[in-house]
């Protein structure tokens, strides 16, 4: 067989691949499930606690923080703040705010066999108390003052132990523009929103910037102890949560990322778990490489090599990806023809995901703000 040969049988099982994925895979591209729709406000409010792990976070930590102090929350509602060994007085800037409801604890040592952000989030969690609810966010993110009112609302009304949202991410920079709408659309395409939210369908997944548990089903799941060493820990956590109830995952305009990526720090966040999310299997890997090849690679190589039926083919499969791609595009504010170049985001996720388990061998995974965190197996 001749490598036209060979290139007509990919492009073909391209197109047919992206019929699947639009077809079969939860809808996954729609972008549908949103917190946009209201919902009625529960006659009582439950108590709620937000847990920050925060580490060398001095230049958002006051604006993320004051976000959580200004919430619009009706119940009792406190924040837990632990300064994970910050060298750039994260800690000393959360202390001066001085507001009663909010808590600063200095983090404890590492703990061996936990991830860095868990150790703290446990501690955090200690501190908290007993309330309804644990709202556990991360300290570069900026909340709208309506979006605990709104997350607390939900899962009242619709019974939810984990409820969590995909916050806005920035998309200010070239490489922002380029890279952070393919993040959530292949997030979404990993984790299809719809059958995370279906309680009879197995897959379950989080997002880690904004989760709001209830507290009774968290303790039964093991609490954060049962994902000590989980590199990707939303997910991790919202697959133990779905096994106690129903769980959901949304994406939000209430709350926003304060980080500003450039490519060297997107590359970063990519790598830190994409090895991870294969399981740390080097045939996940290959298997990973020869399906984004084929997906994403041989669609434009056809168009351009080929002709007839495998260069329409190619053609097809090109559009058909622009097109699935188009309601993140419209979501991020982005032109329609940032479609084309998914061949092109998809070679930068490839790189990341190859260097993910080059650092994994070097001992380097998950290496994050100072910390090689990346543990064998503990991938989900």
């Amino acid at each position: 067989m001749t490598a036209p040969d060979i290139l007509a049988s990919c492009a073909r099982a391209a197109l047919f691949g992206w019929v699947v994925l639009a077809a079969a895979n939860g809808g996954f591209w729609r972008a549908r499930e949103t917190d946009a729709e209201p919902v009625p406000e529960p006659a009582h409010w439950p108590a709620v606690t937000a847990v920050v792990p925060a580490r060398d976070e001095a230049a958002v930590i006051a604006q993320s923080l004051n976000s959580l102090l200004a919430q619009d929350y009706p119940g009792a509602f406190r924040v837990v703040l632990v300064d994970d060994h910050s060298s750039d007085g994260t800690g000393a800037i959360a202390r001066g705010l001085g507001c009663g409801r909010l808590s600063v604890i200095d983090g404890a040592p590492l703990a061996s066999g936990w991830t860095g952000k868990l150790w703290a989030v446990r501690q955090g969690v200690e501190a908290a108390g007993a309330p309804d609810y644990l709202w556990l966010t991360d300290a570069d993110i900026a909340h709208a003052p309506d979006t605990l009112r709104s997350l607390v609302a939900r899962s009242e009304a619709e019974r939810l132990v984990l409820n969590s949202a995909m916050v806005r991410l920035a998309t200010e920079s070239f490489a922002e523009k380029a890279i952070v709408p393919a993040f959530v659309w292949f997030f979404a395409m990993l984790y299809p929103f719809a059958q995370v939210n279906d309680p009879d369908h197995t897959k379950a997944a989080a997002a880690g910037g904004s989760m709001l548990a209830r507290r009774d089903a968290f303790e039964a799941a093991g609490g954060i102890a049962s994902i000590r060493s989980a590199l990707i820990d939303d997910c991790a956590l919202g697959a133990v949560m779905k096994r106690q109830g129903r769980i959901r995952l949304q994406l939000t305009d209430r709350s926003r990322s304060l980080r500003a990526y450039g490519w060297r720090e997107l590359f970063q966040m990519t790598a830190r778990s994409a090895y991870a999310q294969l399981k740390f299997n080097p045939l996940l890997l290959l298997g990973t490489v020869a399906a984004l090849a084929l997906l994403f690679f041989a669609p434009p190589l056809a168009v351009a090599t080929l002709q007839g039926g495998p260069r329409l083919a190619g053609a097809a499969a090109a559009g058909l990806m622009a097109g699935l791609y188009q309601p993140m595009l419209t979501r991020y504010g982005r032109s329609p023809l940032w479609g084309f170049a998914l061949p092109l985001i998809g070679a930068f996720y490839l790189a990341a995901t190859l260097w993910s388990a080059v650092e994994h061998l070097r001992g380097r995974g998950g290496m994050w703000k100072g910390r090689a965190q990346a543990v064998a197996g503990a991938g989900v």
